[in-house]
């Protein structure tokens, strides 16, 4: 099996870089037996989205990475750790690559070829041409819209299965698609696109998983596209546990050449 490189992880950090704002309130989750409700309205979709935003302290688990830019094909199993808003944590076998990001900082090393990259999120921002911050990977991964949904209004239609949300004012720089299940009312797909600058991000869901009471992805596909170039990363979550004690070994070895981004 092949080992994803630095510079590959970090092609995999910007591809899921999109962000969102984490919202905290806290209110009862909604549940429904998976079928769709034509009686429903955009407000009151978008609302039991965010009722039902995951809850958790920590998560820990595996996650299965398949990448492809359409010259390359790599796949590797790492071990995830997550600590709400304050850290995410990624080994590869072995610890020979290992990632962790925080608030504020992204930080690799790969020691196949003796580098790191230690940085902030402004590299990120300027490569997507919008602002990327800690909340975007997180929010990202837990199956949250890629905006909060509450600041706009939607007109919805019903699909056989999901409820399909586009703004009822189309953006100057942006057009959106969310499409939300009808089971736990998270993420079913998202579409984030750039016409003019042909660039496409697309988010889809699959399999929602219960731990306890939580619906997690069970698998994550990604496709990112800019003008000529594709990529497509798959993230097949697996073992994921909830609200267990973590910690975060980091220190990037001595002796590495820096990777300074331009």
């Amino acid at each position: 099996m092949m080992q994803l490189s630095l510079r590959t992880y970090l092609r995999i950090a910007t591809v899921c870089s999109f962000a969102l704002f984490v919202f905290s309130c806290k209110s009862a989750k909604v549940i429904s037996d998976g079928s769709m409700d034509d009686r429903l309205s955009a407000k009151s979709v978008v609302k039991a989205h965010y009722q039902n935003k995951l809850e958790f302290k920590t998560l820990t688990g595996r996650v299965k990475i398949d990448y492809s830019d359409g010259e390359d094909e790599q796949s590797v199993s790492v071990s995830l750790r997550m600590e709400k808003d304050k850290g995410i944590w990624i080994s590869a076998p072995l610890g020979i690559v290992k990632a962790y990001i925080t608030p504020d900082r992204v930080s690799f090393y790969n020691k196949m070829d003796n580098e790191y990259f230690d940085g902030d999120f402004s590299y990120l921002s300027k490569l997507l041409g919008t602002e990327v911050d800690y909340s975007i990977l997180q929010n990202m991964l837990l199956g949250q819209a890629l905006f909060d949904l509450r600041n706009d209004k939607f007109d919805l239609s019903i699909g056989k299965d999901n409820y399909r949300l586009t703004p009822k004012t189309a953006g100057a720089l942006y057009k959106t698609l969310f499409q939300i299940e009808p089971k736990n009312f998270k993420m079913d797909l998202q579409q984030l696109s750039q016409p003019l600058k042909k660039r496409l991000l697309e988010i889809k869901y699959e399999n929602y998983q219960l731990v306890g009471k939580e619906a997690i992805p069970n698998e994550v596909s990604i496709l990112a596209i800019e003008e000529n170039n594709e990529n497509r990363i798959l993230l097949e979550y697996r073992n994921i546990e909830l609200n267990r004690d973590v910690n975060f070994p980091y220190n990037i070895p001595k002796g590495f050449k820096e990777i300074v981004l331009e």
